[in-house]
This record gives structure tokens, sequence and C-alpha cells, in this order.
């Protein structure tokens, strides 16, 4: 009968692993969501574009009317919440845009302060 030759895992090694196992489990849900944003974003023109000329086609309420785009319009609303799902709310401002401001009104709170020195 023949062993079976099984080492035990080094024990950084086996740490080392688990953790670039774990960064690439993050990226990986970080990209499917990405992914998932962007079909949203490809179905919203196509859908929305569809029904605008569909309904300014077939209707004598003219183009400019609430009815030809309240569909895009609350779509809209949840695809922005998407949006700020995917990319969070630091996407406008930043990860350090907090910081930067302080920094910014010290600096100038300070040179006001020298001034009238």
């Amino acid at each position: 009968m023949k062993k079976d030759n099984i080492e035990p895992y080094r024990e950084e090694q086996s740490w080392n692993d688990y953790k670039k196992e774990e960064a690439y489990l993050r990226a990986k849900k970080k990209l499917d969501k990405l992914i998932g944003f962007y079909w949203h974003l490809a179905v919203y023109i196509v859908i929305n574009t569809f029904l605008i000329i569909l309904i300014t086609t077939n209707s004598d309420q003219g183009f400019w009317n609430f009815g030809t785009f309240a569909t895009p319009f609350f779509w809209g609303i949840g695809l922005l919440f998407h949006f700020l799902g995917v990319f969070g709310p630091d996407f406008v401002f930043g990860k350090n845009w907090e910081e930067k401001k302080m920094k910014e009104y010290m600096e100038k709170d300070k040179e006001e302060y020298k001034r009238f020195q």
C-alpha cells in the first residue's frame, strides 16, 4: 500500500494565499457591480430612446410633454441610485475632499491672522 505524500501548509504561504484570494474576490465583486451598472445604463438608453420615439410618433400632444419623459425621468432616478451604489458618494467629492477643504480653510485663516498682526 502506497502512502500519499501530503505536505502541511507553511503558515506564511497559506496566509498569503488567503489574502490574495480575498483580494481577488473583492475585486471580482466590484467588477460585477460595475458591469451590472453599465448594462443597466445601456438598457436604459436603448429602451428609453425607443419609448420616446414611439410616444412622439403616436401622440397628438407633441414632443415636449411630461408623458413623453415620465419613464426616463423615474427610471433615471433609479439609475442614479444604482450609480451611487456602485461608485459611492465619494465619486463627486473624492476620498480626501473633506481633509483638503479643512487644510485650505486653516491656511486661509492663518493668512488672515498674519495679515492683522
